[in-house]
């Protein structure tokens, strides 16, 4: 049985170059796989369910609504004892600018080949860049700490925690009326056992300095 990944915040003047860097390469990625994945139009990831319909019945961007979100999600790790870092803050600003940016640049597929190549690039790139930024230890997003935050209260594994949130998310979003498709179940399953595979290459340690 593989050893837990070490994910607990580690002090910003602790290797700053080397993890500020990555801790931003990991949002741009996680912005941008957030757009691919609505540009497919095969349907959102759940968390992106449930930006649109609350979008759609607040006419507030969908740019603004992530960040809302998210503010709102920080105050579920009151209970769970979480700590916001210089990650956490930057997850909430980065991720909402860059995803309303490439959307801008990105148009929407119509051809089935390039659809599935957004849907399927977005959702790998999605997983990778979680662990990417969640692995630089310098705090979780708020959607990510509130899933470490339950794996370490529960001893679950961060597989299991975030694909649980991601269904309670998808079934809230569907019910406010956001776009469901293939690429929302597909996303939901497989978020996590990705995030899980890139955390133990991507985290930071002592020993990788």
């Amino acid at each position: 049985m593989k050893a837990p990944v070490e994910l607990s915040p580690v002090p910003v003047t602790t290797a700053p170059t080397r993890r500020l860097t990555q801790l931003f390469a990991g949002l741009v990625c996680y912005g941008t796989s957030m757009a691919m994945m609505t540009r497919s139009g095969l349907g959102l990831n759940p968390w992106d369910v449930l930006h649109e319909g609350v979008a759609d019945r607040t006419a507030l961007s969908f740019g603004t609504v992530t960040a809302l979100t998210a503010v709102v999600v920080l105050g579920l790790w009151i209970p769970l004892r979480q700590r916001p870092g210089v990650g956490t803050v930057a997850n909430v600003v980065v991720i909402a600018v860059v995803v309303d940016v490439v959307r801008f640049v990105l148009p929407d597929a119509h051809h089935l080949a390039w659809q599935a190549a957004l849907l399927l690039g977005g959702i790998v790139l999605n997983g990778l860049a979680t662990a990417v930024y969640v692995g630089a230890r310098l705090g979780p997003g708020p959607r990510d700490g509130l899933m470490t935050g339950l794996s370490a209260r529960t001893g679950a594994s961060v597989r299991l925690v975030r694909t649980a949130i991601e269904l309670v998310v998808l079934a809230s979003g569907w019910l406010l009326g956001g776009t469901v498709g293939v690429g929302t179940v597909l996303y939901a399953l497989a978020i996590g056992p990705l995030a899980q595979f890139f955390l133990p290459y991507v985290t930071w340690s002592p020993k990788r300095g």
